[in-house]
């Protein structure tokens, strides 16, 4: 088989690392390494920044926030450590820390090395080489889907985590937050969400549980096996973990599945392969996780809620991104176009909720 293993690329302009600091500060933490690591980057950049320190007898990723302004309370390094490393020992597809370096002279940031677990990074697309029919697809979507269930049961109280989030009241929490957000954000050339805000705070139900949540559940952020690329290995980009509604993570998450009749609009905003034959449809991963779950919530009415909180929620996100290029606090030509998916968002949340009302 071609070798599919996600491996990085070239470190971008201006995000290089200072190698002979974090190598000196790495090697105080595992002195078995020998000679200098070969620092790649793996794609991205709106997010943390990531690398992979290769050394010849040693593998490891590190993560650090990136530069230029940053909304408080984003990139903490040291929350996204402790959660993971409060985690390993009750979910094992966490990948296990090495430390966490708050000193900023080391590389101009706080950062944490974890160890790399080598596998397969399903992005937008399946790697080439990589050839699963529909039935391999259909059970590499339900064992994403299980790894999502098994963290919603994990014991809070056996992970330490307890003061993780605020309580009772997430749902609640969230809509505030994200439309004051959003109302912040705000640009000339995007709506004003004030509809779809004003029919989330309508309805926002009680949380039906209080659990740890990922808040960034995508197929790019687990990793797979090589020998069996349905298995799941790994779990990253622990950033916006927090206690709150599973409901609510499995909102986000369908936020991001684009399945193979949607239209030309929403295969643009792809970035996962849930499109691909075997993979299960959006109503489709609803109850399948409702019913492994053993949550209860009307499929055919208040469902609608999390599904428009999630859409919500990313076009939130989009717009706190653009905000900065439109205010030119970053040039990155990527971003240039996300008002375009604002606007786009903003018309899926009233499709989906003029359905909800038939």
């Amino acid at each position: 088989m071609t070798n599919v293993e996600d491996q990085g690329g070239r470190v971008r302009a201006g995000e290089e690392l200072n190698v002979a600091g974090v190598d000196a500060w790495l090697k105080g933490h595992v002195p078995t390494l020998h000679g200098l690591p070969e620092i790649t980057q793996f794609s991205g950049g709106a997010s943390n920044w990531t690398y992979r320190l290769k050394y010849p007898n040693g593998d490891f990723i590190l993560r650090r926030p990136p530069a230029g302004t940053k909304a408080k309370g984003a990139h903490d390094m040291g929350r996204e450590y402790r959660v993971q490393k409060a985690l390993k020992p009750v979910y094992p597809v966490v990948p296990t820390m090495i430390g966490l370096c708050e000193d900023e002279a080391v590389t101009g940031s706080e950062f944490y090395v974890m160890e790399r677990i080598a596998g397969i990074i399903p992005r937008k697309n399946m790697p080439r080489g990589l050839g699963l029919d529909a039935t391999t697809t259909r059970q590499l979507c339900t064992n994403v889907l299980d790894k999502l269930v098994e963290l919603h049961q994990v014991d809070v109280k056996a992970t330490g985590l307890d003061s993780l989030g605020k309580g009772h009241g997430y749902c609640q929490r969230q809509i505030e937050g994200w439309s004051a957000r959003y109302t912040k954000a705000k640009t000339w050339n995007v709506p004003s969400y004030q509809y779809v805000m004003a029919w989330l705070k309508e309805r926002t139900p009680q949380d039906v549980a209080n659990v740890v949540i990922h808040n960034d559940w995508r197929f790019d952020n687990v990793i797979l096996s090589e020998q069996d690329p349905t298995k799941v290995i790994g779990v990253l980009d622990w950033e916006m973990a927090t206690l709150g509604d599973p409901l609510m993570d499995l909102g986000n998450a369908l936020a991001y599945w684009i399945q193979a009749d949607d239209n030309k609009l929403m295969m643009a905003t792809r970035r996962q392969p849930t499109h691909l034959p075997g993979m299960l449809r959006r109503e489709e991963v609803v109850d399948y996780y409702l019913d492994k779950s053993g949550y209860k919530v009307d499929r055919a009415g208040a469902w609608a809620f999390y599904e428009v909180y999630g859409l919500f929620r990313l076009a939130v996100i989009a717009q706190q991104i653009y905000y900065r290029y439109h205010h030119k606090q970053t040039r990155n030509p990527a971003f240039k176009n996300f008002w375009i998916l604002v606007n786009y968002l903003d018309w899926r949340c009233k499709g989906l909720i003029k359905q909800a009302r038939r």
